[in-house]
């Protein structure tokens, strides 16, 4: 496995399958494993460049991450890839005791004993900036600074009340943090000047991309720094993209693959549970387009008549799809049905209800011998896709006009779900006809 170019943690689902499609489309054949595969799965991706985990490290404390992350790393360095990645999402939401970012760091930074850990989170495929360490995300056509975005600044979990990204780190880890600002990465003498800040640092390195000019520069950055020792780095998907152009520069990447429509399925099953008011316009999209939307009550299907609120949702589920229609099962219809507050008052309530919709969906996938699905949500992705018995996603159809949740093949032991066809998308992805776009097998 030493011609590895890259192995990497994903921190949610969503994000991790964003960073599948990104290296897939480009020539980097990449395998994308739910937990440390057995000896035997890991063998059927042999010739894979690219290996990566997807985690739940998003909605997990510091300590699950010491327990969990600590074991992955391990595995990832046992690879010998030439780069090991800590992805986490383009937003950059996470908080002290959720999700801590600057935890996970530093776990990354002791087992692969370096100094400096740099981190790109500036992605302008995604449309995500960082200028002078502070972090922009578009919203409906326009760009806002994060801590004044329409929506991750109310995030029902890690709410982004800080747009400079060394503040928001500092609440987080007591690493230092610099930044290679975009007058430092667009200097002649780059090199030089980030070489001196990854000395003076012994932390974390941040380094601006605002545009497709600084992101080549940041991944030849990242590429040399690795070079140096500094193999362990942090960021979005913007990491890849940045990577990508040092990667094709040596010659490194095959040829882009050309991906077949794999062509419209009469009946497409989808759970959600985003509270995204982007994923309530496609919801409400597909609704008018012959999709049936099934409100669910997330209190039930955690409280104790857990069973029978699953029953129901299954029957009502599985009604649509007999009389050939597409349907979404939502525990949210965008942020005024957001039942947040009443859930986190009981102890593990997301995870459960996460697990409860993935079981929806499996029994719905059984039961009507369904080829595609889609799950919806970062967090729901992360445990409901368990459920489905899943071990490793490949991607299948890149989404070239809003990249991050493309539609993946999933492999595993389990035969009903071996090959289905599945895509998780984060709440601030695609477009409002995404469910439509799933359903007809639609790259753009």
């Amino acid at each position: 496995m030493s011609d590895l170019l890259l192995g990497y943690y994903g921190d949610d689902f969503t994000g991790s399958t964003d960073v599948m499609e990104a290296l897939a489309s480009n020539g980097v054949p990449t395998v994308l494993f739910l937990g440390i595969p057995s000896e035997a799965m890991r063998k059927r991706f042999k010739d894979c460049r690219a290996i990566g985990i997807a985690g739940t490290s998003r909605s997990e404390t510091p300590q699950w991450m010491d327990e969990h992350l600590t074991p992955a790393f391990h595995w990832l360095r046992s690879l010998d890839a030439a780069i090991c990645h800590y992805k986490v999402c383009s937003t950059f939401d996470s908080g002290p005791d959720i999700g801590n970012i600057g935890k996970a760091i530093e776990i990354g930074k002791a087992l692969f004993e370096q100094s400096v850990v740099p981190i790109v989170v500036g992605a302008p495929q995604l449309k995500r900036y960082t200028a002078f360490g502070h972090l922009f995300a578009a919203y409906q056509g326009r760009v806002f600074r994060i801590d004044r975005h329409p929506v991750m600044s109310r995030h029902p979990v890690t709410p982004m009340d800080e747009a400079d990204l060394t503040l928001h780190l500092r609440k987080q880890t007591s690493l230092p943090v610099s930044i290679a600002d975009l007058v430092t990465i667009r200097a002649a003498d780059a090199d030089g000047r980030i070489d001196e800040l990854a000395t003076e640092t012994k932390g974390i390195l941040l380094l601006d991309v605002d545009s497709p000019e600084t992101q080549i520069a940041a991944g030849r950055q990242v590429w040399r720094l690795a070079g140096k020792g500094n193999a362990f780095v942090a960021g979005s998907s913007g990491v890849e993209y940045a990577l990508l152009s040092a990667w094709s520069s040596e010659g490194l990447m095959g040829p882009r693959p050309e991906f077949a429509s794999p062509g419209r399925v009469d009946r497409l099953a989808v759970v959600s549970g985003s509270v995204s008011p982007t994923t309530e316009r496609q919801i409400r999209r597909a609704a008018a387009n012959g999709f049936d939307g099934i409100d669910l009550d997330p209190l039930e299907l955690i409280g104790e008549s857990a069973a029978s609120a699953l029953d129901a949702a299954v029957k009502n589920g599985i009604a649509s799809l007999k009389a050939g229609r597409s349907v979404i099962l939502h525990t949210a219809l965008g942020p005024s049905a957001d039942r947040g507050g009443d859930i986190d008052r009981i102890p593990g309530a997301r995870h459960r209800l996460g697990q409860a919709l993935g079981t929806i969906l499996r029994r719905l996938i059984e039961q009507e011998n369904l080829g595609r699905a889609v799950i919806a949500g970062g967090d729901t992705s992360s445990h409901a896709l368990k459920e489905l018995r899943v071990e490793a996603l490949t991607t299948l159809l890149p989404l070239l006009q809003t990249p991050g949740s493309p539609l993946c093949t999933a492999h595993g032991s389990y035969s009903r779900t071996n090959g289905l066809q599945i895509a998780l998308k984060g709440g601030q992805v695609g477009t409002d006809d995404y469910f439509a776009q799933i359903r007809d097998g639609r790259g753009s």
